[in-house]
């Protein structure tokens, strides 16, 4: 009985609260103390710079794949030229946030939470606390502020190539008038749109920064340790983007609806 409440009550109550202590120190660091700039732009480079390829594949793919399904349905009661519509909007508030951040949480959280994790198995994170580091401060700080800074601008990539990969696909591959298509779309998809899923995409990147270090800094010891974290890190990471998804869709669904529609 006692292992039963340890393993599955008091072991997930102590991880949660050590999580809201990390995330708690992370905010109170990035509003009074100045990340270093150096740290920063490394970190930015690799998590925003480096993944626009994968951005741009899943993006491109998802938006043809999208038109293709949506174009097979509209087909059947002869709205062929809403396909656009119906893309666009998808691929702004709901498909290009989720699908991006996704792709960032399997690249570049397995990345944290591997390097952090390595990290604190080798004591280097011991060493910096004998050094006057904090390791929120420099370790971080900088890879929630870059995480929340790249994901919006790679969100955007993923909004712009999927409706443009649909485009092509709709006009040339399905026969669907070029020009009916481009008016549907402008005129269906609206700002508020774009305003969500860039919402969405911020909060999406702070998830993904707090849990994957989280992971890292409290891995068990060995190499197993390291690999038990990098793996957790992603599913948990893509788990509480997926959760936590729904609840911003009908938060900020029914608030945009009521002030700007």
């Amino acid at each position: 009985m006692a292992t039963a409440f340890q393993k599955f009550i008091h072991a997930p109550l102590t991880d949660l609260g050590k999580f809201a202590l990390l995330t708690f120190e992370t905010l109170h660091s990035l509003f009074t103390i100045r990340p270093s700039f150096r740290h920063y732009l490394y970190q930015l480079h690799f998590i925003g710079v480096k993944s626009q390829a994968v951005v741009l594949v899943t993006g491109a793919f998802t938006g043809m794949v999208l038109c293709a399904q949506t174009y097979v349905q509209f087909h059947k009661v002869n709205m062929d030229t809403a396909t656009g519509a119906v893309v666009s909007v998808a691929m702004c508030s709901e498909l290009g946030p989720v699908i991006t951040a996704l792709m960032v949480a399997g690249r570049v959280g397995a990345a944290m939470a591997a390097e952090l994790g390595t990290m604190k198995v080798t004591e280097q994170i011991d060493a910096l606390r004998t050094l006057a580091a904090h390791p929120v401060d420099y370790l971080v700080v900088p890879r929630f502020l870059a995480t929340i800074t790249s994901l919006p601008l790679l969100t955007i990539i993923s909004i712009f190539v999927g409706i443009g990969a649909s485009y092509l696909v709709g006009t040339l591959l399905l026969g669907i008038d070029s020009a009916y298509y481009y008016h549907n779309l402008l005129v269906y998809t609206l700002p508020t749109d774009v305003f969500i899923g860039l919402i969405k995409a911020f909060i999406f990147g702070g998830i993904i920064a707090t849990v994957s270090c989280y992971k890292g800094l409290s891995c068990d010891q060995g190499a197993e340790g390291v690999g038990r974290a990098t793996t957790e890190a992603v599913v948990y990471s893509s788990i509480s983007l997926l959760i936590i998804n729904f609840f911003l869709t009908l938060t900020l669904t029914r608030v945009f609806d009521t002030s700007l529609r």
